[in-house]
């Protein structure tokens, strides 16, 4: 099973009789399914068509979907708003009377914002037949917008393993370096202690004691075993998962969680530079997961 996008773009373009329509829809990311649909008028009773046929190809994204129509069934026609005229006449002829301005022109007048009302692009109802053609208009343009988005997807799988490889290859190198960081603490406090207090063997027990609790504190072995299970899980859901965004994206947090756990219990600047350079593929990994539906 492959991974499907959020972004992604469609186009079609089709009619019925003397009516031409094209149909536009572009996806992006979003938390849900969220549906932005503009119909000319008369053209709403396939909204609901519209939201039917996204919710049965889609769980996720923010769509804007667009029906612009070209033809005859516009009503053209335009007419003059009187009670916003009369406004803007009222407001000029107090100018006029105080010497502020000069009468104005009609196309001056006509030109304000409100005074024409144009109803050119409203349309009569659409015919069954009609609605039906772009019903299925509709259904082709979700279906190449589902093509986009997993096509998108497909390549984001890649990125994703590809993110995964390289913070398995971290997870490993820090096993290798966490295994002698307790060892390594151990010995330090002790060769310390030996430099410090060479001949009190009676504090010698005690703070060998307080090493072995700093050796415990800085073992990193949980966290890396953590890492290691979130590693399994997130190949797991991109193989075999339908939509697995927003688990990726969770999974993304824990693996940072982990991450910043290994550097603050880093013993040596060699582990804190391998959880630092973990951390910054974490990051990019987080980042793609936000694409992935």
């Amino acid at each position: 099973m492959s991974l499907s996008s959020m972004t992604g773009f469609a186009r079609v373009e089709g009619g019925e009789g003397e009516t031409a329509w094209t149909v536009e829809i572009r996806s992006v990311n979003g938390r849900g399914l969220d549906i932005k649909s503009r119909f000319p008028a008369g053209f709403e009773i396939v909204e609901k068509v519209a939201r039917e046929l996204a919710k049965g190809r889609f769980q996720r994204g923010q769509m804007n979907l667009t029906v612009s129509v070209a033809g005859t069934g516009a009503k053209a026609g335009v007419s003059i708003n009187m009670d916003v005229l009369d406004m803007y006449l009222a407001a000029g002829r107090k100018l006029v009377d105080a010497g502020d301005a000069v009468t104005p022109s009609v196309d001056g007048l006509l030109a304000l914002r409100g005074v024409i009302d144009a109803s050119g692009d409203e349309r009569d109802e659409l015919s069954e037949a009609s609605a039906g053609a772009l019903s299925g208009d509709l259904a082709v343009a979700f279906d190449r917008l589902k093509e986009a988005r997993d096509g998108e997807g497909r390549a984001l799988e890649g990125v994703l393993k590809g993110h995964l490889i390289a913070m398995a290859a971290c997870v490993e190198r820090a096993k290798s370096l966490a295994d002698g960081q307790v060892d390594a603490i151990r010995e330090r406090f002790t060769r310390r202690l030996n430099e410090l207090l060479p001949e009190s063997g009676d504090f010698h027990e005690r703070v060998l004691q307080e090493a072995a609790l700093l050796a415990t504190k800085a073992d990193v072995r949980e966290e890396l075993d953590r890492l290691t299970s979130h590693l399994d899980q997130a190949h797991q859901l991109i193989d075999g998962e339908v939509a697995p965004g927003r688990k990726l994206d969770f999974l993304a947090q824990e693996f940072m969680r982990e991450a910043n756990t290994l550097c603050s219990k880093s013993a040596f600047i060699e582990l804190t530079q391998t959880g630092l350079e973990l951390k910054a593929v974490i990051d990019q990994f987080r980042e793609q997961t936000q694409n992935v539906e």
